[in-house]
């Protein structure tokens, strides 16, 4: 099984969700975040500079399937890139085991 956690832009957060789910990724958790960027340079807006160095963002935490794992990290590049700076990043781990707590399940069929 696979961690995939990806840090997207808020505004491409209902487009990537619509994506996951018709490729079939029907369940994952998602925190809002800020973060700090390489972007040093403010924005002015009406002669006023706002700092731009704090980004808020959207973090998605999926846990899928070996096999699957390339298809939803692609349908989320596809998905969620602009092709601007601040698209974001993603990052995948290895999870050891997963366990259903309803039923004491474990292994990848737990993840259906």
């Amino acid at each position: 099984m696979k961690k995939i956690e990806a840090i997207i832009r808020k505004s491409k957060y209902s487009v990537v969700k619509e994506a996951l789910h018709d490729v079939g990724v029907n369940f994952f958790s998602y925190w809002d975040v800020t973060g700090l960027g390489n972007e040093k340079e403010g924005h002015v807006y009406r002669g006023v500079t706002y700092s731009t160095s704090d980004i808020q963002r959207r973090y998605l935490s999926i846990v899928v399937n070996d096999d699957f794992a390339e298809k939803t990290i692609q349908t989320i590049i596809k998905a969620a890139g602009t092709g601007d700076v601040g698209d974001g990043k993603i990052f995948v781990s290895d999870v050891l085991e997963c366990y259903r707590i309803r039923t004491g399940e474990k292994g990848g069929n737990t993840l259906k």
